[in-house]
């Protein structure tokens, strides 16, 4: 699972797939992730104010990683 991600929505997304992909419940990858539910379905559904400490913390349990580099001329 890889993307450009330009927007919450699309960490959302990504996050949602993932979770799905590895067969957990909402409330399974919450307690996983040591999260609230609450806060796990709002960033799934592209909350633009989470917490940036606690999304990186769901991606960190959930599998997922971040890079970041200059953004080339042409989209890859």
């Amino acid at each position: 699972m890889k993307g450009k991600v330009t927007s919450p929505a699309d960490i959302g997304q990504m996050v949602r797939n993932k979770r799905k992909a590895d067969g957990l419940t909402l409330a399974d990858a919450a307690a996983l992730c040591n999260v609230g539910y609450r806060f796990l379905s709002d960033l799934e559904n592209g909350k633009t104010t989470a917490h940036i400490g606690k999304v990186l913390q769901v991606l960190n349990g959930m599998g997922l990683e971040v890079r970041i580099g200059p953004r080339g001329w042409k989209d890859e």
